[in-house]
């Protein structure tokens, strides 16, 4: 007797911390849905770089975000079914199948080396894929300990009770993510938040060290394939044919900084990040990351923060990663009077997860951000405009107007 009150009490502690575990996991990425899709993006882009299935990567990559609100809801989903022992043959054997997917990918993560985090937890908090993999593991020994002890556990409500904690359980979660599609995530925990100055942000600490990497050559001879190094590279036989090269991170920066790559060009090739980051007054930055698929709703609002921004001569850009041409004709049709500037897609979207969206700063410090959904009316803002006394591009409004009227 007290051998079965021992286990049952044992399966229900690992029942509930699992539970709990995946809820928390669901949660944690709730709050940032588009950062899962983007990490689904990358696992995607990884494989078919290596020529497994090329096609159906680059299919699959299109229909990442909508994979990213189903795992995140299943996670959620999931982890209530544990905790309430709802059809719990049948969630057992689903969340071991998970768990042996989640497994797999961080083992490839850790022994590939290309690609660092995982994204388990979200951005805020990350693991290294040797951790992430750790963290599966334990966690699959856990599971397999249910899917064992299945028959012996129980459901804790009657089924209509159950069913509609379930139903609820999923409703809050694709509610969570809609939201924060709509407009931005609850918490902030990239490197671009409100209150960090992105020019700190990308100067390294103190005794920073950069990562150091060692590239290994493919080279092919008679139909077998060689990895070679600098050390010993047969550099007397030319009958060795190039086949690739992967580069992999033998030791990780030291006091690195958080923002690597920020750089903002016009369409001519001048670098203006530092203008920008250095204008002593209120600045406006509406990112839209490609105008093709910018959402238009509120677009009106849109137009009137540019008015009133030139209106009191507070500087407003729009950072894309589009190219000219098509910046130009989106401007142009929706009557944006303001100038359009070059940026990454990855840091585009990494900087603000809407599409537009816009962000505030002064003196390179992030002030504030927002969505599509709900752009800010200026006289709301009460901004002191007493810095605000030069243009940061010179003429920019008046270059701008003339070229949308031509």
């Amino acid at each position: 007797m007290q051998q079965n009150k021992g286990l049952t009490y044992s399966l229900t502690a690992i029942r509930i911390f699992v539970g709990l575990l995946f809820i928390f996991s669901g949660l944690i990425k709730a709050n940032d849905p588009s950062g899962l899709a983007y990490k689904m993006g990358e696992f995607f882009e990884v494989w078919a770089r290596e020529g497994y299935m090329p096609g159906l990567m680059h299919w699959l990559n299109g229909y990442a975000m909508f994979m990213s609100i189903l795992m995140i809801s299943f996670e959620i989903v999931a982890g209530v079914a544990l905790i309430i022992g709802y059809r719990f043959k049948l969630f057992s054997f689903l969340i071991l199948l998970l768990t042996i997917f989640f497994t797999f990918l961080t083992a490839y993560a850790m022994f590939s080396g290309k690609i660092k985090e995982c994204g388990c937890f979200g951005d805020c908090i990350k693991l290294q894929a040797n951790e992430s993999f750790m963290k599966d593991l334990i966690l699959l020994a856990l599971i397999l300990v249910l899917v064992f002890f299945r028959k012996r556990i129980t459901q804790a409500f009657s089924n209509g009770i159950a069913t509609g904690l379930m139903i609820l359980s999923f409703i809050v979660s694709i509610w969570m993510q809609w939201y924060v599609l709509k407009n931005l995530p609850y918490k902030d925990c990239l490197a671009y938040k409100v209150g960090n100055n992105i020019l700190n942000e990308m100067t390294p600490g103190e005794g920073y060290k950069a990562a150091e990497y060692q590239t290994v050559l493919i080279y092919e001879k008679d139909g077998v394939k060689k990895e070679f190094t600098d050390k010993n590279f047969p550099w007397q036989d030319t009958t060795w044919k190039f086949v690739d090269s992967k580069s992999s991170v033998v030791k990780e920066a030291v006091n690195a900084p958080t923002i690597l790559d920020f750089a903002i060009n016009d369409y001519n090739g001048n670098d203006i990040t530092q203008t920008v980051l250095n204008y002593p007054g209120h600045i406006f930055i509406v990112f839209i990351k490609d105008v093709n698929e910018a959402k238009t709703e509120h677009i009106d609002r849109l137009q009137k923060l540019i008015t009133d921004c030139n209106t009191n001569k507070v500087p407003i850009i729009a950072v894309s990663a589009s190219g000219d041409i098509e910046t130009n004709k989106f401007k142009a049709e929706h009557k944006l009077n303001l100038e359009f500037t070059s940026i990454d897609a990855t840091v585009c979207k990494t900087a603000m997860r809407s599409n537009p969206g816009i962000m505030s700063m002064k003196g390179g410090t992030v002030t504030g951000k927002w969505s599509y959904a709900n752009y800010p009316d200026f006289s709301s803002l009460k901004l002191d405009l007493a810095q605000n006394i030069q243009a940061l591009i010179p003429a920019q409004v008046e270059t701008t107007t003339d070229s949308l009227s031509n």
